[in-house]
């Protein structure tokens, strides 16, 4: 097939060599704003670069891949959706929820494919827990706990625009908290802390968060994160259940050590960032955009999820800001406030 892929910038050069490598991609044709660095990008993994976005869409595609910057998601989906073609496309959907839903509406009345990039859901060890916990093997889930945190903080630039901590970063554990109970978050009780720069809270922004998010059927789970996990990039998500608790992200690189007298320190160095841990998810989850592009699968991440996703994070954001608890459907938006 032929994949016309928007935005050379780090995911979308690692999504150029990707999508180069597979078997059923015949033709890749890459556009970015800056020309220099989509030549550069597509002539190393073998791909044809093109001059804009307009001429990537003139190539005669059979699916697009949105790797570009947020402000400009929901345009090229919409645009790739009006053409017929199947879309990934990067978190997030749009900068806020009205942009987002208004999106959601069309794709679902159009019937689109549309595929967006919460690459937790391909790891290895979310696979395996969600698999767990639909055999039974946890017996019945009672409690969650959700971790995410980076090394060090993004450059001061970035937060004024990223939409805060739970949009930007802890929507990732909203969205997979979700797809690992199959169960909706119905009401969120969030904080959040300034423990390092300034920028942040000059921003009207937390770098230390926490929160309980209740679920439907009752289940809890607690949330934590920070900018400013010193010891390497932690992802971590326990399940606990009346028969068993899994950890996903407890292994060799885990940056955690333990207190007790005799125990062995993790034997490989911390994770350094969310790309090197999650690099194998990055390239399954291209891969079952193939199949869905192939017309083999439906998307195994829609917008109608991802605005789930993000329902959460403006509770979250809501409850930190007014210091109580929000019921999600408080931020939810009717159907025809999208239109």
């Amino acid at each position: 097939m032929r994949i016309a892929l928007l935005g050379a910038g780090r995911i979308g050069a690692s999504h150029i060599t990707t999508l180069a490598a597979h078997p059923e991609v015949a033709h890749l044709v890459v556009a970015d704003a800056d020309p220099e660095r989509a030549q550069i990008a597509a002539r190393a993994a073998g791909a044809e670069p093109v001059p804009d976005v307009d001429a990537a869409f003139a190539a005669d595609p059979d699916a697009v891949v949105i790797a570009t910057p947020t402000s400009t998601h929901a345009e090229l989906i919409l645009r790739a959706v009006t053409a017929g073609l199947p879309v990934f496309c990067e978190k997030p959907v749009a900068a806020d929820v009205k942009q987002t839903a208004d999106v959601a509406r069309q794709v679902a009345e159009a019937g689109a494919q549309v595929q967006i990039g919460f690459q937790r859901r391909f790891d290895a060890g979310y696979q395996a827990a969600r698999a767990a916990l639909r055999r039974g093997d946890l017996g019945e889930l009672h409690r969650m706990h959700l971790v995410t945190g980076d090394p060090a903080p993004p450059h001061a630039d970035y937060i004024p625009t990223s939409g805060g901590i739970f949009r930007d970063c802890h929507i990732h554990d909203f969205d997979i908290a979700r797809w690992l109970t199959g169960q909706d978050v119905v009401e969120v009780y969030a904080t959040g802390a300034n423990r390092g720069a300034a920028f942040f809270a000059e921003a009207g922004d937390v770098d230390t968060a926490t929160a309980i998010l209740t679920f439907a059927d009752g289940v809890l789970a607690t949330l934590q994160g920070s900018r400013y996990n010193g010891a390497g990039y932690d992802v971590r998500a326990e399940l606990a259940g009346t028969r068993d608790t899994l950890v996903v992200g407890l292994d060799a690189r885990s940056p955690l050590r333990s207190a007790e007298p005799g125990v062995p320190a993790g034997t490989e160095a911390a994770w350094p960032d969310f790309w090197h841990r999650f690099q194998p998810a990055y390239a399954a989850e291209l891969a079952a955009f193939v199949d869905v592009a192939a017309g083999r699968a439906p998307s195994p991440c829609t917008v109608a999820e991802a605005l789930e996703a993000l329902y959460v994070a403006e509770a979250a954001d809501l409850s930190r800001r007014e210091r109580r608890p929000v019921r999600v459907d408080e931020v939810r938006l009717p159907v025809e406030a999208t239109r």
